[in-house]
């Protein structure tokens, strides 16, 4: 139900994203480290709801369908913010626009795949890839004015996050690919068994 705890936190998450453009949005290293803050708050129930959820046995189709939205929203509108504030280093913008990319495609690719009663299970390196982007956007988000109000002066912050950002890609494009061969392959079973059918 949507008033499940981890369907809730999940919604939090959600409800997290405008806040967290409108603190990037004052260009203030005190805005920055609230929104690290918040964010951090944000990444944490990512975490929460998918435990509580096995754990109170309240795992549901409405929450597993939620939770992979809220991350996407999460991550694309961070990258968008980012991106339009030039707040993206070491051309790590480019690196945003293929997470984009593959994060629609796959997305396309679940609902067209829902239209035919075929299901694509998340796969542990598609979590990975989606912690490596969230450990990357929170560098990007507190950057190098965040790091010298706590005392990190000594930290490329900013740096790390878009050298963080490019790595990711490694784990997105091949996850991606991986979502895109199960997807084809099933899909294409599906349609023999339905011809199979026909044909008897």
């Amino acid at each position: 139900m949507l008033t499940d705890l981890p369907n809730i936190l999940t919604l939090l998450r959600i409800a997290s994203i405008p806040v967290l453009v409108a603190l990037l949005s004052v260009h203030s290293p005190t805005a920055n480290v609230i929104a690290c803050v918040v964010y951090t708050a944000a990444c944490i129930t990512d975490y929460l709801d998918g435990a509580l959820a096995r754990r109170w046995h309240q795992l549901s189709e409405l929450g597993r369908m939620m939770d992979p939205i809220a991350d996407k929203l999460l991550v694309g509108s961070l990258l968008l913010a980012l991106a339009g504030l030039t707040q993206l280093p070491v051309f790590s913008l480019y690196a945003g626009i293929i997470i984009m990319v593959r994060e629609i495609l796959v997305s396309g690719l679940r609902e067209y795949m829902a239209s035919q009663r075929e299901t694509l299970p998340s796969t542990r390196l598609a979590k990975w890839k989606t912690g490596i982007q969230m450990v990357a956007i929170g560098f990007l988000i507190g950057g190098d004015g965040a790091a010298r109000i706590l005392g990190l002066s000594f930290l490329p912050a900013t740096l790390i996050g878009g050298i963080l950002l490019w790595f990711s890609v490694i784990p997105t494009v091949i996850s991606g690919w991986g979502y895109l061969t199960a997807g084809l392959a099933r899909i294409m079973a599906g349609q023999s068994r339905k011809s199979s059918k026909i044909s008897f």
